[in-house]
């Protein structure tokens, strides 16, 4: 019985080995998923999906506005990027792979942005957000003036662009790379500081007549000194008229005034006396400044009294510097006009002639005297054509 028992097993064993032997090569045979050859074949990884890096991150607060924000993806290119607050978007560019993506103008203070990006590779797209907010400035920098800026005034060819902050700036090149002038006939132009408050735009020549100017500063964000931020742009429009030059000889005595190159009045004139700095008339270019009917002239620097003390009233006077010189109506000087210099140092010009001057002159117009041994100072009113360009560039912030 035993023996008959163990030789019925036998069979069954070798069964099994032989099933597990057909098994082992049909595993060998099939591979696993993603394999090319047996057991030790490893799986072909996953591409992961692109990743978006925002700066500034979401939930930072009191970040400057001159700060940019930066958008990176890797594993993959960026689509589309926008970054806005109060519905105005921030202007920014990629770079050539479009894996990064800069703002390229100045942040709003005092604002909440939002910053929206997707990106697209082999791995699939992805999306992110970052919400963050701007400082508030602890000193506001704006525009307190731009002179020209009279509404529905035309101003002479040689009109410059003053601009007055509200706040001594201390970054000059920041605040003035935010000062654009857009001329329909363009020309060659640059800045200069006076002080710390005042800069002024003139161009190398005198602007071609006939167009509109539109001067803008963008200042919104723009970092002016410490702790002191831009919070509004300006923008303001300059009309310039016809081309009035006036050439004002002493020795010929004659005024001949040009409009766009056309002589349209021919004036006799008494200049400065001379015999004393004050009573010599300036040479050089001046601009027309303002006028008035009629101006009190009073001799500078003296009292009721003293020698050489004047008090007169003028009619017509139009002021061509700051150290006292009109073209103005002399009538007590008619009989000296064209052949004698007798005056304090203004034009004298007959009554006539000087109501014409009056009546059609602009702020800006060009009065251009020779024959003196006085020259204008650049600084002498508006007599900046008095200075080179080259020079004047120099006290650009942006001169290199």
């Amino acid at each position: 019985m035993l023996s008959t028992n163990t030789r019925s097993r036998l069979p069954i064993a070798g069964l099994a080995v032989a099933l597990a032997a057909v098994l082992s090569a049909c595993s060998g045979g099939s591979g696993s998923p993603g394999s090319q050859g047996g057991a030790g074949s490893a799986a072909t990884p996953q591409v992961p999906a692109p990743t978006i890096k925002i700066s500034p991150a979401t939930g930072t607060a009191k970040v400057r506005p001159d700060k940019s924000v930066v958008v990176a993806a890797t594993n993959g290119s960026l689509e589309e990027v926008t970054v806005e607050a109060d519905g105005d978007q921030v202007e920014g560019e990629f770079n050539e792979a479009h894996t990064k993506w800069t703002s390229k103008q100045p942040l709003k203070p005092s604002s909440k942005y939002t910053v929206s990006a997707k990106a697209t590779g082999n791995g699939g797209p992805a999306t992110a957000t970052s919400q963050f907010s701007t400082l508030k400035p602890k000193v506001e920098l704006a525009v307190a003036d731009v002179t020209p800026g009279l509404k529905g005034e035309t101003v002479g060819v040689g009109m410059p662009i003053m601009v007055t902050f509200n706040q001594p700036v201390s970054d000059k090149a920041a605040v003035e790379q935010a000062l654009e002038v857009d001329a329909q006939k363009p020309v060659k132009g640059a800045w200069r500081w006076i002080n710390d408050k005042l800069v002024m735009y003139r161009t190398a020549k005198y602007w071609p007549a006939h167009q509109t100017v539109k001067f803008t500063a963008h200042l919104t964000g723009v970092h002016g000194g410490r702790d002191m931020y831009g919070t509004k742009d300006r923008t303001t429009t300059i009309k310039i008229g016809a081309a009035w030059i006036s050439s004002v000889s002493t020795r010929t005595h004659k005024m001949i005034v040009r409009k766009d190159g056309k002589v349209v009045q021919t004036m006799k004139i008494s200049a400065g006396k001379g015999g004393t700095r004050e009573y010599t008339t300036t040479s050089g270019v001046h601009l027309t400044m303002e006028r008035g009917n009629p101006v009190t002239m009073i001799s500078p620097g003296k009292k009721e009294g003293d020698p050489g003390y004047y008090k007169e009233i003028v009619n017509y006077a139009v002021r061509i510097s700051n150290s006292g010189e009109y073209v103005h109506s002399a009538p007590w000087s008619v009989g000296s006009q064209g052949y004698a210099n007798v005056s304090h140092g203004c034009i004298n010009a007959h009554p006539t002639q000087a109501k014409w001057f009056y009546e059609n002159f602009h702020r800006g117009d060009v009065v251009k005297v020779v024959g003196t041994n006085r020259a204008l100072e650049w600084n002498n009113g508006w007599g900046f054509w008095q200075m080179s360009f080259k020079q004047w560039s120099k006290g650009s912030a942006l001169e290199s």
